[in-house]
């Protein structure tokens, strides 16, 4: 969704074991700030990954994770959601 954003650098993984791209360590090291859709996805990243997570800012926006990947109404939510951000 943010691949070519001209500022900003985006990566994109899941906490679910069916998850294309499984969050891992490496992942939020990476990471300046970590986007979730739901506060559930922020409480998995702080009981996996506790270390990790520490010092990162972590922002829930709110999103039911029940769209397909790329859904068009998602994008548009998302990007709705991170007004202010990017």
């Amino acid at each position: 969704m943010f691949k070519n954003h001209a500022v900003h650098r985006a990566r994109s993984a899941g906490t679910s074991s069916k998850a294309r791209i499984k969050v891992n360590e490496r992942t939020i090291e990476w990471a300046d700030v970590i986007f979730v859709m739901e506060r559930k996805h922020k409480t998995i990243l702080q009981e996996r990954f506790p270390l990790a997570v520490k010092n990162k800012l972590l922002i829930s926006m709110n999103i039911k994770d029940d769209y397909q990947f790329m859904d068009e109404q998602l994008v548009d939510i998302i990007k709705k959601a991170l007004t202010g951000y990017i």
